[in-house]
Protein backbone atom coordinates (compact mmCIF):
# COMPACT_ATOMS: atom_id res chain seq x y z
CA UNK A 1 0.00 0.00 0.00
CA UNK A 2 2.84 2.37 0.84
CA UNK A 3 4.67 1.62 -2.40
CA UNK A 4 1.45 2.02 -4.35
CA UNK A 5 0.80 5.38 -2.72
CA UNK A 6 4.33 6.59 -3.51
CA UNK A 7 4.06 5.47 -7.14
CA UNK A 8 0.71 7.24 -7.49
CA UNK A 9 2.15 10.43 -6.03
CA UNK A 10 5.13 10.23 -8.37
CA UNK A 11 2.78 9.73 -11.31
CA UNK A 12 0.76 12.81 -10.36
CA UNK A 13 3.96 14.80 -9.94
CA UNK A 14 5.27 13.78 -13.38
CA UNK A 15 2.02 14.64 -15.15
CA UNK A 16 1.78 17.94 -13.29
CA UNK A 17 5.34 18.78 -14.34
CA UNK A 18 4.97 17.78 -17.99
CA UNK A 19 1.48 19.23 -18.09
CA UNK A 20 3.12 22.65 -17.92
CA UNK A 21 5.38 22.01 -20.92
CA UNK A 22 3.69 22.95 -24.18
CA UNK A 23 4.27 21.02 -27.40
CA UNK A 24 6.17 22.94 -30.04
CA UNK A 25 3.54 21.97 -32.65
CA UNK A 26 0.74 23.29 -30.42
CA UNK A 27 -1.56 20.29 -30.96
CA UNK A 28 -4.06 19.46 -28.21
CA UNK A 29 -4.62 15.98 -26.81
CA UNK A 30 -7.79 15.71 -28.90
CA UNK A 31 -5.90 16.61 -32.08
CA UNK A 32 -3.05 14.23 -31.25
CA UNK A 33 -5.55 11.40 -30.74
CA UNK A 34 -7.42 12.12 -33.96
CA UNK A 35 -4.18 12.24 -35.97
CA UNK A 36 -2.83 9.00 -34.53
CA UNK A 37 -6.11 7.23 -35.29
CA UNK A 38 -6.08 8.64 -38.83
CA UNK A 39 -2.45 7.67 -39.42
CA UNK A 40 -3.27 4.10 -38.38
CA UNK A 41 -6.26 3.92 -40.72
CA UNK A 42 -8.80 3.84 -37.90
CA UNK A 43 -11.99 5.68 -38.87
CA UNK A 44 -14.61 4.14 -36.57
CA UNK A 45 -13.24 5.40 -33.23
CA UNK A 46 -14.46 8.67 -31.69
CA UNK A 47 -12.44 10.93 -29.43
CA UNK A 48 -14.58 12.13 -26.52
CA UNK A 49 -14.21 14.31 -23.44
CA UNK A 50 -14.67 12.76 -19.99
CA UNK A 51 -14.74 14.33 -16.54
CA UNK A 52 -12.17 13.88 -13.77
CA UNK A 53 -8.38 13.70 -13.66
CA UNK A 54 -6.35 10.73 -14.92
CA UNK A 55 -9.63 9.16 -16.06
CA UNK A 56 -8.44 8.70 -19.63
CA UNK A 57 -9.30 5.35 -21.19
CA UNK A 58 -10.21 3.51 -24.36
CA UNK A 59 -13.59 1.78 -24.42
CA UNK A 60 -13.57 -1.19 -26.85
CA UNK A 61 -17.34 -1.68 -26.50
CA UNK A 62 -18.34 1.60 -28.15
CA UNK A 63 -14.93 2.30 -29.73
CA UNK A 64 -14.24 5.61 -28.03
CA UNK A 65 -11.06 7.24 -26.80
CA UNK A 66 -12.10 9.12 -23.67
CA UNK A 67 -9.79 11.95 -22.61
CA UNK A 68 -9.97 13.91 -19.36
CA UNK A 69 -10.20 17.68 -19.35
CA UNK A 70 -6.47 18.05 -18.60
CA UNK A 71 -5.69 16.05 -21.72
CA UNK A 72 -8.51 16.79 -24.19
CA UNK A 73 -7.98 20.55 -24.40
CA UNK A 74 -4.32 20.79 -23.39
CA UNK A 75 -1.39 21.09 -25.79
CA UNK A 76 1.15 19.85 -23.23
CA UNK A 77 3.65 17.01 -23.50
CA UNK A 78 1.71 15.08 -20.86
CA UNK A 79 -1.51 15.44 -22.83
CA UNK A 80 0.16 14.20 -26.01
CA UNK A 81 1.60 11.18 -24.20
CA UNK A 82 -1.72 10.19 -22.63
CA UNK A 83 -3.74 10.75 -25.80
CA UNK A 84 -1.31 8.69 -27.86
CA UNK A 85 -1.27 5.93 -25.24
CA UNK A 86 -5.06 5.60 -25.26
CA UNK A 87 -5.00 5.51 -29.05
CA UNK A 88 -2.42 2.75 -28.71
CA UNK A 89 -5.22 0.67 -27.18
CA UNK A 90 -7.44 1.55 -30.14
CA UNK A 91 -4.71 0.31 -32.49
CA UNK A 92 -4.44 -2.88 -30.44
CA UNK A 93 -8.19 -3.38 -30.81
CA UNK A 94 -8.11 -2.72 -34.54
CA UNK A 95 -5.26 -5.19 -35.06
CA UNK A 96 -6.75 -7.85 -32.74
CA UNK A 97 -3.81 -7.72 -30.34
CA UNK A 98 -3.96 -11.05 -28.51
CA UNK A 99 -3.23 -9.75 -25.00
CA UNK A 100 -5.97 -7.15 -25.28
CA UNK A 101 -8.44 -9.79 -26.46
CA UNK A 102 -7.54 -11.98 -23.49
CA UNK A 103 -7.83 -9.06 -21.07
CA UNK A 104 -11.25 -8.09 -22.44
CA UNK A 105 -12.46 -11.69 -22.18
CA UNK A 106 -11.40 -11.80 -18.53
CA UNK A 107 -13.30 -8.66 -17.46
CA UNK A 108 -16.57 -10.48 -16.57
CA UNK A 109 -14.64 -13.13 -14.62
CA UNK A 110 -12.70 -10.52 -12.65
CA UNK A 111 -15.84 -8.51 -11.96
CA UNK A 112 -17.55 -11.65 -10.61
CA UNK A 113 -14.49 -12.59 -8.53
CA UNK A 114 -14.28 -9.13 -6.96
CA UNK A 115 -17.99 -9.14 -6.07
CA UNK A 116 -17.87 -12.60 -4.50
CA UNK A 117 -14.71 -11.76 -2.55
CA UNK A 118 -16.40 -8.64 -1.22
CA UNK A 119 -19.43 -10.67 -0.17
CA UNK A 120 -17.31 -13.32 1.57
CA UNK A 121 -15.26 -10.77 3.50
CA UNK A 122 -18.36 -8.84 4.58
CA UNK A 123 -20.06 -12.10 5.63
CA UNK A 124 -17.04 -13.15 7.68
CA UNK A 125 -16.74 -9.69 9.20
CA UNK A 126 -20.32 -9.71 10.43
CA UNK A 127 -20.34 -13.40 11.34
CA UNK A 128 -22.94 -14.64 8.84
CA UNK A 129 -21.82 -18.26 9.19
CA UNK A 130 -19.77 -18.52 6.00
CA UNK A 131 -17.78 -21.43 7.37
CA UNK A 132 -20.98 -23.34 8.13
CA UNK A 133 -22.31 -22.56 4.66
CA UNK A 134 -19.30 -24.02 2.88
CA UNK A 135 -18.55 -26.75 5.40
CA UNK A 136 -15.10 -25.74 6.62
CA UNK A 137 -12.61 -22.91 6.80
CA UNK A 138 -10.38 -24.77 4.32
CA UNK A 139 -13.14 -24.70 1.71
CA UNK A 140 -13.63 -20.95 2.19
CA UNK A 141 -9.91 -20.34 1.79
CA UNK A 142 -9.83 -22.43 -1.40
CA UNK A 143 -12.66 -20.33 -2.84
CA UNK A 144 -10.89 -17.11 -1.85
CA UNK A 145 -7.64 -18.35 -3.39
CA UNK A 146 -9.38 -19.26 -6.67
CA UNK A 147 -11.07 -15.87 -6.90
CA UNK A 148 -7.89 -13.97 -6.03
CA UNK A 149 -5.95 -16.06 -8.56
CA UNK A 150 -8.31 -14.88 -11.31
CA UNK A 151 -7.75 -11.27 -10.28
CA UNK A 152 -3.99 -11.80 -10.16
CA UNK A 153 -3.90 -13.30 -13.64
CA UNK A 154 -5.87 -10.29 -14.87
CA UNK A 155 -3.33 -7.85 -13.40
CA UNK A 156 -0.51 -9.79 -15.06
CA UNK A 157 -2.27 -9.83 -18.44
CA UNK A 158 -2.79 -6.08 -18.10
CA UNK A 159 0.98 -5.46 -18.04
CA UNK A 160 1.79 -6.35 -21.68
CA UNK A 161 -1.36 -4.52 -22.79
CA UNK A 162 -0.30 -1.28 -21.10
CA UNK A 163 3.39 -1.49 -22.01
CA UNK A 164 2.57 -2.25 -25.64
CA UNK A 165 0.15 0.70 -25.85
CA UNK A 166 2.87 3.01 -24.53
CA UNK A 167 5.43 1.59 -26.98
CA UNK A 168 3.03 2.15 -29.88
CA UNK A 169 2.37 5.69 -28.68
CA UNK A 170 6.03 6.61 -28.31
CA UNK A 171 6.97 5.06 -31.65
CA UNK A 172 4.24 7.02 -33.43
CA UNK A 173 5.08 10.30 -31.68
CA UNK A 174 8.69 9.95 -32.78
CA UNK A 175 8.01 8.63 -36.28
CA UNK A 176 5.55 11.39 -37.13
CA UNK A 177 7.69 14.11 -35.50
CA UNK A 178 4.93 14.97 -33.05
CA UNK A 179 7.53 15.60 -30.36
CA UNK A 180 11.03 17.02 -30.34
CA UNK A 181 13.78 14.81 -28.86
CA UNK A 182 13.46 16.60 -25.51
CA UNK A 183 9.66 16.37 -25.55
CA UNK A 184 9.88 12.69 -26.48
CA UNK A 185 12.03 11.96 -23.43
CA UNK A 186 9.45 13.71 -21.25
CA UNK A 187 6.61 11.73 -22.81
CA UNK A 188 8.52 8.50 -22.28
CA UNK A 189 9.19 9.38 -18.65
CA UNK A 190 5.51 10.16 -18.06
CA UNK A 191 4.31 6.89 -19.62
CA UNK A 192 6.91 4.88 -17.71
CA UNK A 193 5.59 6.36 -14.48
CA UNK A 194 2.06 5.38 -15.49
CA UNK A 195 3.20 1.84 -16.33
CA UNK A 196 4.72 1.49 -12.87
CA UNK A 197 1.26 1.79 -11.31
CA UNK A 198 0.16 -1.35 -13.16
CA UNK A 199 3.35 -3.14 -12.14
CA UNK A 200 2.76 -2.31 -8.48
CA UNK A 201 -0.87 -3.45 -8.77
CA UNK A 202 0.29 -6.79 -10.16
CA UNK A 203 2.86 -7.25 -7.39
CA UNK A 204 0.28 -6.33 -4.77
CA UNK A 205 -2.16 -8.89 -6.18
CA UNK A 206 0.54 -11.59 -6.19
CA UNK A 207 1.37 -10.75 -2.58
CA UNK A 208 -2.29 -10.96 -1.60
CA UNK A 209 -2.62 -14.34 -3.29
CA UNK A 210 0.49 -15.63 -1.53
CA UNK A 211 -0.91 -14.45 1.81
CA UNK A 212 -4.18 -16.32 1.25
CA UNK A 213 -2.27 -19.48 0.33
CA UNK A 214 -0.17 -19.19 3.50
CA UNK A 215 -3.33 -18.72 5.58
CA UNK A 216 -4.85 -21.82 3.94
CA UNK A 217 -1.76 -23.90 4.72
CA UNK A 218 -1.80 -22.57 8.27
CA UNK A 219 -5.48 -23.46 8.66
CA UNK A 220 -4.75 -27.03 7.55
CA UNK A 221 -2.04 -27.35 10.17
Amino acid sequence: MIIGFLVQQRLKSKFKKYGKVGLQNGLTGKEIAEKMLHDNGITDVRVLHTSGRLTDHYNPKDKTVNLSEDVYQSNSVAAAAVAAHECGHAVQHATAYSWLKLRSAMVPIVSFSSQVLGFLFMAMLFGFGVFNLFGSIETVFLIVIALQAAITVFTLVTLPVEYDASNRALAWLERENMTSPQEHNMAKDALNSAANTYLVAALASITQLAWYIMMFLGARD
